[in-house]
């Protein structure tokens, strides 16, 4: 059975990658939702249309560390 998504906000997050071991402060946390010059983030938060608040899919956020664990241990010379 598909799990159904769980939309969490940027305190959330920061709660998920902690539990993960990737401590990050509030300013750390913002700087990675906010958009940058390019109007692009470096997470994929969105802005809820119901209270405008930054949210994020749960499991995307695991997915993109843990792809990018994998990424770094197909890229590591044994």
């Amino acid at each position: 059975m598909i799990k159904p998504p769980c939309y969490i906000d940027l305190a959330q997050a920061r709660q998920v990658l902690a539990e993960m071991g990737v401590e990050l402060n509030e300013r750390q946390m913002k700087r990675a939702a906010d958009k940058d010059a390019r109007g692009e983030r470096k997470l994929p938060f969105f802005v809820d249309p119901i209270d405008g608040k930054l949210r994020i899919e749960r499991g995307t956020l695991v997915r993109i560390y843990r792809d990018a664990q994998a990424e770094a241990e197909n890229n590591a010379r044994y």
